[in-house]
């Protein structure tokens, strides 16, 4: 980052730094002095870094403000550096915003008190002295600036103010309707994340009786996490690896994790919902038990289980048929009807599959005709059948299909 200082210097004379410039180096020690003396923070010595830094800021101050009345184009970014380190040094010191402008403060009126005394004696005009006084608080105060945008970003960037905005970026990320691009940008820049093209959102979740891992888990860099919420969540840049997984699941042991598909940035918060719903058909017995579940191999019971109370009302309506029947003739029915479906209608072959005699096959089939009727032969409710068989352990079919005396 550059920026350039620069005085209205249509009106100061040049030779004027010629005047300012012998008295620098008494007038920077007698600044550093008055800081130091109304300032108790700064009433320290001033023999190491510390008070090095703190002449060298207001060396810089002075020699910049003198060289830019002789030369208008004298460059500014030396003293910006300085200055900028000093309110970062400030923030890491302790100090606080009030200590670091005061001290800008006393520079202006001690630099001011000087140079009036040089007007006096030199026979500057008031005109002279007037925009001199203008330059010099102007001057100050864009010091003073620089040195805050130091010390603010220093806290932005502390440990604690680091994982704070790390958490703010995921939650941005994940957020629907997508955030800003200049947005995610400027706070991506600021934690020194580098913006990926694609990324791969994981849910966690404690397994049950293992509570909370009370150890901070030790992700790689890259990883936003957010492991605080009601809903731990963990972005990943580009795809999950099984290096990359095996370090997270190594991380966090105790979770069992549901990695979503890889996908566009903006599109982040909708493989998060996939992967969150992918741990909740975990948990209900429809996907495999496991501590880590692959999203992507689930896509289409993440699609059918989106709206669990629409799946409800399309099974009732479809097996309200079958609710007459015990429920082992169900159990029957529901195999066979699976068995037709896999197959599509072939009597040896469904017969082979659910170990039964041809004509038994035949005879269930019989059964179901009577109580799907066309239901069996429509392409459109075939299809619907075949998603509520598909979507649900069996005995989930069966238990919808049970009269709802509740209803």
């Amino acid at each position: 980052m550059t920026v350039e200082f620069r005085l209205d210097n249509n009106v100061l004379p040049k030779p004027l730094a010629d005047v300012l410039r012998p008295e620098l180096a008494s007038l920077a020690a007698e600044i550093v002095d008055e800081i130091r003396a109304k300032i108790p923070n700064y009433a320290r010595p001033l023999d190491g870094p510390y008070g090095k830094s703190i002449r060298a800021g207001v060396q810089h101050a002075l020699t910049l403000f003198i060289e830019q009345i002789a030369n208008p184009d004298a460059s500014a970014q030396k003293c910006y550096e300085v200055h900028q380190k000093l309110g970062q040094n400030e923030m890491r010191e302790g100090r606080s915003l009030d200590d670091l402008q005061a001290a800008y403060r006393i520079g202006a009126r001690v630099a001011w008190r000087r140079m009036m005394r040089l007007g006096k004696r030199n026979g500057l005009s008031s005109a002279v002295m007037s925009q001199l006084a203008d330059a010099v608080f102007a001057y100050m105060d864009k010091l003073a600036s620089v040195a805050l945008d130091g010390y603010l970003e220093a806290k932005a960037t502390s440990a604690g103010a680091l994982e704070t905005w790390r958490r703010r970026l995921l939650g941005m990320l994940l957020q629907t309707p997508p955030a800003p691009t200049a947005a995610v940008a400027e706070l991506a820049q600021l934690i020194s994340w580098p913006v990926p093209e694609k990324v791969s959102p994981i849910a966690v979740h404690p397994l049950p009786g293992t509570g909370h891992n009370q150890r901070k888990p030790t992700l790689d860099g890259d990883v936003l996490a957010d492991l605080d919420g009601i809903e731990p969540r963990l972005l990943v840049p580009g795809e999950v690896t099984d290096g990359r997984l095996a370090a997270i699941r190594a991380a966090l042991p105790q979770c069992r994790l549901a990695v979503g598909p890889c996908v566009r940035l903006d599109g982040a918060a909708y493989a998060l919902r996939w992967a969150r719903k992918a741990l909740t058909l975990a948990q209900q017995g429809v996907l495999p038990d496991r501590q880590v579940i692959r999203c992507e191999q689930y896509l289409s019971a993440v699609l059918v289980h989106s709206d669990d109370r629409l799946l409800a009302t399309l099974r009732d309506r479809l097996l309200a048929p079958l609710r007459a029947l015990t429920v082992k003739q169900r159990e029957r029915m529901l195999e066979t009807l699976r068995a037709w479906l896999d197959v599509r209608g072939s009597v040896p072959d469904m017969a082979a599959l659910l170990d039964v005699h041809p004509q038994t096959v035949r005879y269930r089939m019989r059964q179901l005709e009577q109580s799907l009727g066309q239901l069996l032969h429509d392409p459109h409710q075939r299809f619907e059948l075949e998603l509520v068989l598909r979507a649900s352990p069996r005995r989930r079919e069966q238990e919808v299909a049970l009269p709802t005396q509740r209803r």
